[in-house]
């Protein structure tokens, strides 16, 4: 184990540096680039949800509230085209931000869509995608989208997330789950530390700088900063809980998504859901470091 460990450490500092952020940056753009020729062929798909289809993996896990988490390409489908606005013909999107992990295997990107159906009020939204590089290409194994609010938005593109090392993929299943395990622990211990001094605080020691929430306002929440700002200062425990069902995450062990559910530590008001699915994508600076929320 100790020899695992060091081979991979020395592929870590081998491959840091400016070589490194040129290889990421060409990934990551033609992740970007996927992602926009998708919105392009969505023109002539049936519905938005079949336009979706075309992207989404085959081991896709979705959080479709109120029916929680779906798993499956088709199921995912289904549920979408049920959903006001997805199941008649419409919609495009175009992404702000992208990151990538250091193995050019999985990345995120995340964005503002549109809806040529359905309510006015909840056509403008925006989406997070978890993406895996398969032989065919790019393909999205999670994703939501959610209504903003009223109020204008920049497009203008952000800077991208990039690993500070470069790696290659690889297949061994027990460096994998050694990774995924990880993960699980940390999204676990972010819990735990929440329901001691409460959101705002939890959120704040597990985000990375440059980390976002999409939850709030017509754009997204930019920063440790704004992400806070969007939770209780007073509160010093958390009203909910959570943990990992399914994670997936790079061979690089530097980028991955934790999808889950979230629970309410007491009974809601009668009428509203005691729980909710949720997805939180996460990067580390190298295979040893810790864990820190990038994008939810």
């Amino acid at each position: 184990m100790l020899r695992f460990v060091f081979t991979a450490l020395t592929a870590f500092f081998l491959l840091a540096g400016p070589a490194a952020a040129q290889i990421a940056q060409a990934k990551v753009d033609a992740l970007l680039a996927a992602d926009r020729a998708f919105s392009a062929a969505a023109a002539g798909a049936p519905t938005a949800a079949d336009a979706l289809a075309a992207m989404f993996d085959a081991e896709i896990v979705a959080p479709v509230p109120p029916r929680g988490l779906v798993a499956g390409r088709d199921a995912v489908v289904a549920a979408l085209r049920a959903a006001p606005g997805f199941g008649e013909p419409g919609i495009s999107w175009a992404p702000v931000r992208g990151g990538i992990s250091a193995d050019g295997s999985q990345g995120f990107t995340f964005g503002f869509l549109t809806l040529a159906a359905g309510d006015p009020a909840r056509r403008e939204r925006k989406y997070l995608a978890y993406w895996v590089r398969r032989p065919q290409g790019w393909r999205v194994v999670t994703w939501r989208a959610i209504p903003r609010q009223p109020g204008a938005v920049s497009t203008a593109m952000l800077a991208p997330s990039l690993p500070g090392f470069a790696a290659r993929a690889r297949s061994d299943a027990r460096l994998i789950e050694a990774h995924r395990t990880s993960l699980a622990a940390a999204e676990r211990a972010f819990s735990d530390r929440a329901q001691i001094v409460g959101l705002r605080v939890a959120f704040r020691e597990y985000g990375r700088e440059d980390a976002m929430n999409m939850y709030s306002g017509a754009g997204f929440s930019l920063g440790l900063d704004a992400v806070t700002a969007n939770f209780d200062a007073n509160e010093t425990t958390s009203p909910v809980s959570w943990s990992t069902e399914r994670s997936f995450v790079a061979s690089s062990g530097d980028l991955g998504v934790s999808i889950g559910t979230i629970r309410a530590n007491r009974p809601g008001a009668e009428g509203r859901p005691d729980s909710f699915p949720f997805f939180t994508i996460w990067r580390r600076d190298a295979p040893d470091a810790p864990w820190r929320y990038v994008a939810e």
